[in-house]
């Protein structure tokens, strides 16, 4: 055998093995691999970085992003309610409503796009039922990969061998021409799932990757501190003394330990043929206009005191109204003095906090005891926690100041879910948009995606790029790119041809039959280690030579090729939906193995019954 060849069997059974032992990092093991490839010269640099300029890995990252949006927005929690809704109290009618929604969803667009879109819902309703989302999000990867199967554009296999036989003079496969098989597939493979839900499924809520640590929310922190019942509206009229003096000079926390948190107050820009109105975080520099609105923090008595020596106008507050508190450019914070904080022993009125964070401070907690009154005056100890309230932009800001205090939580998100608020319609528009690009092919699929992930951001649905790119799996991105170059190894030393030719001497004298179970077990055990598309490139012109040989339907072969190709089940790498769902879910090397294998071999029996009926010989 060829030493190259050899080296490239090598290579692929170390990866195999160090995925299988979990002691390294999937993504680093798919770099080592890639490098002792290069190292090896079995590929060049250009080859074995091509991965990374795929569409596919262009496709994933942008599907993140989508993913984002439809989350930040609130929409994935509302699908999940409306699942719940319609299964009743029923989770095994849930599990299934749940499945056969993707397999719907997945006949029409990709099965990476399918799963990166339910993903976000699955796990808003798992965390919902307080179950595992590992219950749910490998059976989700395994039905978008079944749905592959449904339509002719569901599958990049599936457009694969359909143009292979045009090629060779034979018909195209038409749009529904799978759909029977696709049908059966999914059927058997909902049944298995449903069977060993409670057997071979992960179920351990510690696994998981849920982000449920200490998170304490806006809301948590508004009822916390009663801050509800501490958040008066004040109009400005015409006459009042506070108008055009800078609020530094009203010293308001130390005369009447108010403080005056955010102004509404009227456009001046334009002819305002609409009331146009924005807000306006209250600062020291801030000065309050005529007919502008206020929102003050503090007692009662002391806003009433402010109000009337300033000649000002209580309202009421609408409810739910203390949400003021927090906006897509507002929020509030805990923060907690650092051991070596300068902040210690020092007054609040000391620290000019105002003046050097642009940030309110609204209450202290020293151990449970919550001040929100005479708060100038108080000194602060280590432990102390110190409520902050200001721009988002600001907070953030003062989440790098680990000197001195640590924000407690995760601002960032906070300030992103913020900024998506009402915007749950907009991220269904751009998910529809995109589906329907996807599935009429009006772009090439990666296109259609890199448009939904950019209105994404463009309408609010995600702040900014920064919050784009931070809820990118750079792990699975890697991890795919990385991985692809291995379909070029194998081809440039020949390692397809040397098994594609074994198998025709060793099962040819079986007849067309029998080739056709030996294509498809290899191209299934292939596939578990290179893409899907990679797979059915290889294997689709063996599999046409091997049916002109013996004289059967290269039909046959070609739908055989196809549907070996989806069957991506037995490892993490086997497609990019398990990929995706690997890191999401917490999942193990074993795992793949201990429920995908079996679903192989059910599949395998079911297939090789199925194929051979719609498609004879």
């Amino acid at each position: 055998m060829d030493v190259q060849l050899t080296l490239t069997f090598f290579i692929l059974g170390a990866t195999i093995f160090a995925f299988m032992t979990n002691r390294v990092r999937s993504d680093l093991v798919a770099i080592l691999s890639l490098l002792a490839f290069v190292i090896t010269d079995i590929l060049t640099p250009a080859e074995a970085l091509a991965g990374f300029s795929n569409s596919v890995v262009l496709m994933i990252a942008g599907l993140f992003v989508v993913g984002a949006g439809i989350l930040r927005t609130g929409l994935a929690g509302m699908a999940g309610r409306l699942l719940l809704k319609w299964s009743g109290d029923s989770e095994l009618k849930l599990f299934v409503l749940l499945l056969v929604i993707v397999g719907s969803v997945g006949a029409f667009m990709s099965n990476t796009g399918t799963v990166a879109l339910m993903m976000p819902i699955v796990v808003s309703i798992a965390i919902s039922m307080k179950e595992s989302p590992s219950k749910f999000l490998l059976p989700l990867s395994y039905v978008a990969s079944l749905s592959g199967l449904m339509t002719l554009i569901a599958s990049p296999p599936n457009l694969i061998v359909s143009q292979l036989l045009v090629d060779r003079g034979y018909d195209k496969l038409s749009f529904f021409e799978m759909t029977p098989i696709g049908i059966v597939g999914m059927i058997v493979g909902i049944m298995y799932l449903v069977l060993i839900r409670n057997v071979l499924l992960p179920n351990d809520k510690s696994r998981t990757q849920t982000n449920a640590g200490y998170k304490l929310s806006p809301k948590k922190i508004i009822k916390q501190y009663d801050l509800g019942n501490r958040l008066f509206r004040v109009y400005v009229p015409e006459n009042s003394a506070i108008i055009d003096i800078p609020l530094a000079k009203l010293k308001l926390p130390a005369k009447y330990s108010l403080f005056i948190i955010k102004i509404h107050r009227k456009s001046q820009e334009g002819i305002n043929l609409l009331p146009m109105t924005y807000q306006e975080m209250a600062g020291p520099t801030s000065v309050i206009h005529m007919s502008d609105e206020i929102y003050v923090q503090g007692e009662e008595s002391d806003i009433k005191r402010f109000v009337a020596d300033f000649g000002l106008q209580m309202e009421e507050l609408i409810e739910g109204e203390e949400d003021e508190l927090v906006s897509k450019d507002l929020g509030i914070a805990e923060v907690l003095l650092t051991p070596n904080s300068s902040f210690i022993n020092e007054t609040v009125k000391s620290l000019g906090f105002r003046e050097k964070y642009n940030l309110n401070i609204l209450g202290i907690n020293h151990r449970g005891d919550y001040k929100l009154e005479a708060m100038a005056r108080h000194k602060l100890k280590f432990g102390d926690a110190i409520l902050v309230q200001g721009a988002w932009d600001e907070i953030v800001l003062l989440a790098r100041e680990t000197q001195d205090v640590v924000v407690v939580g995760q601002p960032k998100e906070h300030a992103s879910n913020a900024a998506a608020t009402g915007k749950a319609g907009i991220a269904g528009v751009i998910m529809l948009l995109m589906i329907g690009l996807m599935a009429f092919e009006v772009f090439p699929a990666v296109i259609s995606v890199m448009i939904g992930a950019v209105l994404m951001i463009l309408t609010g649905c995600l702040r900014n790029m920064e919050d784009a790119y931070s809820n990118m799996n750079f792990e699975s991105i890697v991890l795919v790119a990385a991985m692809l170059p291995m379909a070029t190894a194998l081809e440039n030393t020949g390692g397809m041809v040397v098994l594609s030719n074994g198998i025709i001497d060793v099962l040819g004298g079986y007849g067309p039959y029998g080739v056709l179970i030996g294509i498809y077990v290899l191209t299934v055990i292939f596939g578990q280690f290179i893409s899907n598309t990679a797979t059915a490139v290889l294997f689709a012109p063996i599999a046409m030579n091997a049916a002109i040989a013996m004289n059967a339907s290269p039909t046959t072969f070609m739908v055989g090729v196809a549907v070996a190709a989806s069957m991506a089940f037995a490892t993490p790498i086997a497609s990019p939906t398990n990929s995706l769902v690997m890191t999401a879910g917490n999942y193990k090397f074993m795992d793949f193995v201990k429920v995908g294998v079996p679903l192989q071999i059910v599949m395998f029996i079911v297939m090789m019954l199925v194929v051979p009926f719609f498609f004879p010989f």
